[in-house]
Formats: structure tokens, C-alpha cells, sequence
């Protein structure tokens, strides 16, 4: 994958709706992806030379997504607060150029404000699966 750069990569929240319209959340600065896959050891007595042996497609997978930035608009800002204290799971949509797009259910497990005095407010948040996610290659 060729170079990209790191403030085309879109963060964005889902309204609900059928079909779901999807909304820019931040204008990140910082933005991490991070996927697991959890493995089941299957290695037993009779495991060829003693080798652990993974159960393929037994794990549970992960995604978490963490960015900072700056809101890009009020309504967005409510909306995300409102999310937080509402503790319902909302789809999400993270774009990341030349790799794709990963869709999904997501719950909002952090979100922190800051600022300086001679500076704009910032916000962080982090996100974690929360079902089945799906990915378009780009």
C-alpha cells in the first residue's frame, strides 16, 4: 500500500436510519484501527512433533478504533454526547485510504475533552466492536 495521507482517514457515525446516512464526526489529527483475532489452542498429546495447534475460525475477533481531533460541527458534537450517555451501540464507518472501509456496530467506550487557553477544544474517543463489522476494499 502506497503512502496515504493521515488526514483523509474518516471517521464517521450512522443516523439510524434504513438506509443508514453516514456523517464526517471530527476532523481527526490522530486516528488507530487496531484488529484482533483471539486463537483456541487445540495442541494435544497427539499434536505432529508437539507443535500447538490452532482451531481455525474458533477465536473471537476485535476491532477497536481510538482518534483525535476537533468536532466539525455542533449537531455532531450532540450527537456523539448523547451517545455516550445514552450507552447504546450506534454503526459506525471508518474510511482509510487505500485499504477501505469497515462498517459496523460499535459501543463509545471513552470520550475525553480538552483544550488550552490559546488553542481550540479538542476531543478524543475510542470505540469498540460491538457485532458483526463488514469491509470494502478500496
Amino acid at each position: 500500500m502506497p503512502a496515504h495521507r493521515g488526514l483523509d482517514i474518516l471517521l464517521k457515525l450512522g443516523d439510524g436510519g434504513a438506509p443508514e446516512t453516514y456523517s464526517a464526526v471530527a476532523g481527526l489529527r490522530v486516528a488507530s484501527l487496531s484488529l484482533n483475532a483471539e486463537t483456541v489452542d487445540a495442541t494435544s498429546a497427539t499434536s505432529p512433533g508437539r507443535w500447538r495447534e490452532l482451531l481455525a475460525g474458533a477465536g473471537v475477533r476485535a476491532a477497536s478504533v481510538s482518534g483525535a481531533g476537533v468536532f466539525v460541527d455542533d449537531a455532531v458534537a450532540s450527537a456523539v454526547r448523547a451517545l455516550f450517555f445514552g450507552d447504546a451501540n450506534r454503526n459506525w464507518r471508518l474510511e482509510i485510504p487505500g485499504l477501505g472501509a469497515i462498517t459496523g456496530a460499535f459501543a463509545l467506550t471513552n470520550l475525553d475533552y480538552a483544550g488550552e487557553y490559546d488553542g481550540e477544544a479538542t476531543v478524543s474517543l475510542s470505540l469498540a466492536s460491538a457485532g458483526a463489522l463488514a469491509f470494502e476494499a478500496a
